[in-house]
């Protein structure tokens, strides 16, 4: 074998070579050039204010006009699962454009964070923001979690993270996306849960305060993304905002009022445990969904109707779970030409209606 090491010791002992090059060949950067981060972000991307600003005024979702927004969307699959069956690519959000969605949501799984490494991550994210701008879709990155933060307790593994990663995660996504137009929303923590003290005790006064600590983080770096905080009993009750508001300005709020949450009545469980809210805050049912049965009318009693007839009718922005064929309740049978399921197909016609309006409201006008 060759001895390459005595001419490189040599070269140094004549002063050839700088310490540098004798024990770090790569042209990369050290750690001690990479800086925090804030040299690097997206608002700089040429397309990032091509959609208008989404901002907060009141307890509506506004424009720069000032006019109330309503989102009709859906949520995706993990990019790093699509990506890792092929699935990840363009086409998938020109069939989320196709189904009416004017909004997406990316859930970003912490175990898949960790894995593909954050930089790999944001590329992914990258490509879906540049994808939603052209086709004119907002977007939501979703800290995908399912648990106690504060006890370290967690659903499943796939849920499992900290307070330190998740306030590392938030800081890097506001650092990147500062000034991009395109990520309206910034989803803090998917759905708060201690299944009655199995994952560990959290008070709402804890909870909140970890979201304003959240919030601190984000509006360091980015003045202009809105963060969406959810309630407990896996991001369904709101009931907390009637004492203890979360301490800051220009956030919304978020709901996820599947059928099982509560029994019928519905409606006025529904304006109970969260549609009160809307009249002081803006809200996005950030998930709802629902499976059906061969042959199952999906009637104008049914929930899927009488859920965004609700929400709609009090301002409440909605969003489907999800347009995927894998994940329950699936919105598509196969990715191979996005065959809907009668719950896709039934979303897709019911974001293309236009928005339900109470009757007194119609009255009024």
């Amino acid at each position: 074998m060759k001895n390459t090491l005595l001419p490189v010791l040599f070269l140094a002992l004549a002063g050839l070579l700088s310490a540098a090059e004798t024990t770090a060949p790569s042209a990369a950067k050290r750690w001690w050039q990479e800086g925090d981060g804030s040299e690097r972000h997206q608002g700089e991307n040429p397309k990032a204010k091509a959609l208008p600003l989404i901002a907060v005024k009141g307890n509506r979702f506004v424009n720069p006009a000032g006019e109330p927004m309503l989102f009709r969307g859906m949520s995706v699959a993990d990019p790093d699962k699509l990506a890792g069956q092929g699935r990840w690519n363009r086409e998938l959000f020109v069939a989320v454009k196709a189904m009416g969605a004017n909004l997406v949501r990316l859930p970003v799984h912490p175990v898949a964070w960790r894995e593909r490494t954050p930089a790999a991550y944001l590329a992914l994210l990258d490509q879906a923001v540049d994808w939603c701008t052209d086709l004119g879709i907002y977007v939501i990155i979703d800290w995908h979690s399912i648990g106690n933060l504060k006890a370290g307790m967690f659903q499943a593994p796939m849920y499992e993270t900290s307070v330190p990663e998740t306030m590392a995660f938030w800081r890097t996504i506001a650092q990147h996306y500062r000034g991009h137009h395109t990520v309206a929303f910034y989803e803090l923590f998917n759905e708060p849960a201690h299944y009655s003290g199995m994952l560990g005790t959290m008070s709402w006064t804890e909870w909140r305060q970890l979201n304003e600590e959240m919030i601190g983080v984000i509006r360091f770096w980015d003045k202009e993304r809105i963060p969406l905080v959810a309630g407990f009993d896996w991001a369904y009750d709101l009931n907390y905002l009637h004492y203890e508001p979360v301490r800051a300005e220009g956030i919304g709020y978020v709901t996820h009022p599947y059928a099982n949450k509560r029994g019928q009545p519905w409606e006025p469980r529904w304006e109970e445990n969260f549609a009160f809210a809307a009249e002081h805050y803006p809200i996005i049912a950030t998930e709802i969904g629902f499976e059906s049965k061969p042959g199952e009318a999906i009637d104008d009693n049914h929930y899927g109707n009488r859920i965004t007839r609700f929400l709609e009718q009090r301002g409440i922005s909605w969003m489907a779970w999800v347009f995927d064929a894998d994940w329950w309740p699936k919105m598509i049978e196969s990715v191979d030409g996005y065959k809907l399921t009668p719950p896709g197909e039934f979303f897709k016609q019911a974001m293309h209606r236009p928005p339900a309006v109470r009757e007194q409201l119609k009255a009024e006008k």
